[in-house]
């Protein structure tokens, strides 16, 4: 092979181990490479500029274990086109520590398939369906967005963040410090791999952390104890203080008049500490009085360089320089991020309301720069001061997951504040904590969110100046039966109906609020049924494009529907069942549009609904906030049977198993507690069996047959789909989606059919793929 223009020795060498190895692996993604082109095959490609999914083939990818294709694939330069298997699995990499090689296949080919397929009509052969001809799924339809930037998964939602620099040489990697729910401190290197085991330092969430010297961090966690750790060696230094009955508010460096820098701590019924940084004992100095209520404190100075202290207490800012304490700012809300800001003298505040906000300790009680974070629905979750293009820029953080960047420089009295770019939708749900990576090359934001994620953003790139797409959440989804079959979403405020075999779509609602869904028979017509905000039911003929206007409606709840199913009824017609927020379970009739049978047991919302023919009628199931299942007979509603208390807290979706007849009925909760349950509330008093995949709240459950007397359980966390075999008590395969899946259903089969149709619908869009029950 003759050395390419320009190419070095040592990256000639490394371009062909890469083009030697690819041919080394086998085309089949259910045959196990040898574990060296699995470790090293795309760290080989990389050093010699050919990472492209030529040279580490898709058939690689569900056995990859380098644990850094992300990091490698930022380093490089090459086109995105050449690279769309390595960034599909790139993206699922932080998710796929764990999985089985089949899962990893299964996620991998629909990560693939919504990367290059959105919309794409099942006339039109899937790209990447030969090349992992042994998954067990194939790729129907997909208007889903893939996991972005994420950077860490945490079995816990990570609470607070801070970076420590690995030892003092030059070049030394900083490390990320992550603090947690649980009370347990994780160190991270920048390619997101633990740089130590995990350290349970508190029995209660991590809050604050806060960087003090030679690789030490101070802690203050919701158990009233401010304690110390050492990073760099992965270990605790011991509790400082513990005050029982409290939570540590806040922590902070501070320089008091007079004397070096102290580690001043606030718990939540107003008291102050002050602790030397050497030996972290308590020490007695000036610090103000404060209400018997949480405080927010931050160390700051004045123009003049002299220490100053700033505190927040419910709506106001406080400043206190060793003998004076003066209030400084009152808020809109609640001051939930305070933050001191360059040039000396300036802080930022962001409230409850969303509204933030610059001040100046030389203004007393004027804001000089005031805005209102229009992207952030609720609170001003976080503040970070970070430097960025070798100036220092002003980070905000928002209860819906949003970021944004503000200029901080020049702050001009009474202007607006300046964003850099446009906010980005960050996470799922509210961001927890900010940090930042300002070494060379490139900066980086860290952001935790509840959603369990820790992710990474370029600073200096186009993320922020371009803004990102919106993924708008699908909060309502169903599928007709089928074949052919169509599908019907709700996008924020829209309703769509789509035929996915032709890739035709129309719209049924605009501007109204769904809250469910649900395609029911009306005498020759199929109907779409969906729960608005006005606490109706409206009937819509889904085939009538342009035609909006609701063929029936229905009233009768007192707040929305949240679930809606097709009951088989004694005529030429479907009955439609009803569950609200109001607590009640509906039946209606729709050739009359009026309510056969009402039943009010639940004590709050009733938030699920599943059906089941039994030859000689049918059964409703219902459950809900009040933790209890409820099964009906739907000729009047006379309940069948016992009330099942779940033990889950709140039940958030119910299934029937697979079966013929009411004689071994079974079910299958989905709990808030991420429990999976199975119930045979005929003989049981407690749950046959109990699943907990350890992916956070399940939020919704379904069931098929497999292969004959089978029945599988798919059940969705907060990251995955899991796939549950009960009579065997056998996980069977977890898809890595990356966000909350809200809703799973399947589509009607016919017995003993080798596949079944799963529609998946939730935070990050819609996909529906096909199950292939012998590849389980």
């Amino acid at each position: 092979m003759t050395p390419r223009p320009g190419s070095d020795r040592h990256t000639e060498i490394h371009r062909r181990l890469a083009a030697a190895l690819a041919e080394l692996v086998p085309d089949d993604p259910g045959i196990p490479p040898h574990p060296y082109l699995r470790r090293h095959l795309a760290q080989h490609a990389a050093q010699g500029r050919v990472l492209d999914d030529a040279h580490v083939p898709p058939s690689l990818l569900p056995w990859e274990t380098s644990s850094g294709l992300g990091r490698l694939l930022a380093g490089g330069n090459d086109p995105s086109d050449r690279q769309q298997w390595l960034r599909a699995w790139a993206k699922l990499e932080p998710f796929s520590r764990g999985l089985t090689p089949l899962s990893r296949l299964t996620s991998l080919h629909l990560a693939h398939h919504a990367a290059t397929a959105r919309h794409q009509p099942l006339s039109t052969p899937a790209p990447g369906d030969a090349v992992l001809a042994g998954s067990p799924v194939t790729p129907l339809w997909s208007d889903c967005a893939s996991p972005d930037n994420v950077w860490a998964v945490t079995e816990a939602a990570v609470t607070s963040l801070a970076t420590v620099q690995a030892g003092r040489r030059a070049r030394a990697q900083p490390l990320l410090v992550t603090g947690d729910d649980h009370g347990v401190v994780r160190i991270l290197r920048p390619d997101g791999s633990a740089a130590a085991p995990p350290i349970a330092v508190h029995d209660g969430a991590i809050e604050h952390l806060v960087t003090l010297h030679e690789g030490l961090l101070a802690t203050g966690a919701t158990d009233g104890t401010v304690s110390v750790l050492d990073a760099l060696r992965g270990r605790t230094i011991g509790p400082v203080l513990r005050r029982p009955g409290t939570w540590v508010s806040s922590l902070t460096l501070y320089r008091p008049r007079d004397r070096g820098q102290v580690l001043l701590a606030a718990w939540s019924d107003g008291y102050l500490a002050a602790f030397n940084t050497a030996a972290f004992q308590q020490i007695d100095i000036p610090l103000p009085r404060l209400e018997r209520a949480a405080a927010m404190v931050r160390g700051t100075s004045r123009p003049d360089g002299s220490g100053l202290l700033l505190y927040a207490q419910h709506d106001t800012v406080s400043s206190f320089d060793g003998r004076t304490a003066v209030m400084r700012s009152r808020h809109p809300a609640a001051v939930r991020a305070l933050v001191a800001l360059t040039p000396a003298g300036h802080y930022a505040v962001g409230d409850g309301h969303g509204t933030l906000s610059v001040h100046d300790v030389t203004v007393p009680g004027r804001a000089i720069v005031s805005s209102t974070v229009a992207t952030s629905e609720g609170a001003v979750t976080a503040l970070a001061l970070v430097e960025a293009e070798d100036r220092q820029v002003l980070v905000s953080a928002g209860a819906d997951g949003t970021v944004c960047l503000w200029r901080t420089e020049p702050l001009e009295p009474l202007e607006p504040l300046a964003p850099l770019g446009e906010s980005i939708q960050a996470h799922s749900a509210p961001v927890t904590a900010l940090s930042a990576f300002t070494e060379r090359p490139g900066a980086r934001l860290i952001t935790a969110g509840a959603d369990r994620t820790v992710r990474n953003w370029p600073l200096d790139g186009a993320t922020f100046q371009h803004g990102r797409a919106a993924w708008t959440p699908v909060t309502a989804s169903a599928l007709s039966p089928g074949p052919p079959h169509r599908l019907a979403v709700t996008e924020g405020s829209r309703t769509l109906a789509w035929d996915i075999g032709t890739g035709e779509k129309h719209p049924v609602i605009d501007d109204e609020q769904v809250t469910a869904l649900a395609w029911v028979r009306r005498r020759d017509h199929v109907l779409l049924a969906a729960a608005r905000s006005d606490n109706s039911i409206a009937l819509f003929d889904a085939s009538a494009a342009g035609d909006s206007a609701p063929v029936a409606t229905l009233h009768g709840h007192y707040s929305p529907a949240l679930a809606l199913v097709a009951v088989e009824g004694p005529g030429p017609s479907s009955r439609l069942a009803s569950a609200s927020a109001d607590g009640s379970v509906r039946l209606w009739d729709l050739d009359t549009s009026e309510p056969v049978a009402i039943r009010k047991d639940h004590k709050f919302s009733v938030r699920c609904l599943a059906t089941r023919s039994t030859g000689a009628g049918s059964l409703l199931a219902s459950g809900g906030s009040d933790g209890n299942l409820r099964i009906w007979e739907t000729a009047d509603l006379t309940q069948y049977g016992r009330t099942i208390r779940c033990g889950q807290n709140i039940v958030n979706d119910v299934a029937f198993a697979p079966g013929r007849g009411a004689a071994g009925l079974r079910l299958v909760t989905a709990g808030q507690n991420g429990t999976l349950k199975f119930w045979e509330p005929d003989s049981a008093a407690e749950a046959l069996r109990e699943f907990d995949p350890g992916d956070g709240e399940l939020n919704a459950v379904t069931a098929f047959p497999v292969q004959g007397q089978r029945v599988a359980f798919a059940t969705a966390g907060s990251t995955s789909i899991h796939l549950w075999d009960p009579a065997a008590g056998r996980h069977l395969l977890q898809i890595v989606t990356g966000y909350r899946v809200h809703a799973l259903r399947t589509a009607p089969q016919q017995p003993g059919e080798p596949s079944t149709v799963l529609l998946a619908t939730g935070e990050a869009g819609t996909m529906i793929f096909r199950i292939h029950h012998d590849r389980l």
